[in-house]
């Protein structure tokens, strides 16, 4: 074999791989079954989905009123979660709706830790008094937000068939 025309040869084959890598179109943008369209195109539709913040309140009126029944129940494991999660559907609201953290500081820095704390500590007598100032919280953010026809009061009924 000629030994001299081996780098001849893999100049050859590397030049054919490099062609043929630069010549390759990208590959389509994989579309689903609706989100369909452009990468900008489908990230507004996913960000349509998650609306703004109207869809964090839905879920937060949801723990808030699972919040209270946990209260009643004394179920301090339920109450505790349920705070939690309060946390986390109004910080993801924030992250889509950032000009609303200014009215949500009070609620978010004082209102819902001074909560969690009263549910941990499984003292009824905390837990009301810190539901009561969670409340007025709650009614002070729909004020800046000129909302505040949007008024929360402890919940009457059970929405929720989980119990203690």
């Amino acid at each position: 074999m000629n030994y001299k025309l081996i780098p001849s040869l893999f100049m050859a084959i590397a030049a054919t791989f490099i062609f043929h890598a630069c010549n390759q179109q990208p590959p389509e943008p994989a579309q689903g079954e609706w989100i369909r369209g452009s990468e900008a195109e489908k990230t507004a539709m996913i960000e349509g989905q998650f609306r703004g913040f109207d869809m964090a309140m839905v879920e937060t009126d949801y723990r808030y009123s699972e919040l209270y029944w946990a209260g009643e129940d004394e179920n301090w494991n339920y109450a505790v979660y349920q705070a939690e999660k309060i946390q986390v559907a109004i910080e993801n609201g924030l992250q889509r709706r950032p000009l609303r953290a200014p009215s949500a500081e009070n609620f978010m820095t004082i209102a819902l830790p001074a909560m969690q704390a009263a549910a941990e500590s499984g003292d009824r007598q905390l837990f009301d008094e810190s539901f009561q100032a969670l409340t007025k919280q709650c009614n002070m953010c729909h004020a800046l937000e000129d909302v505040a026809f949007f008024t929360v009061k402890s919940p009457m009924e059970r929405r929720s068939s989980i119990r203690f």
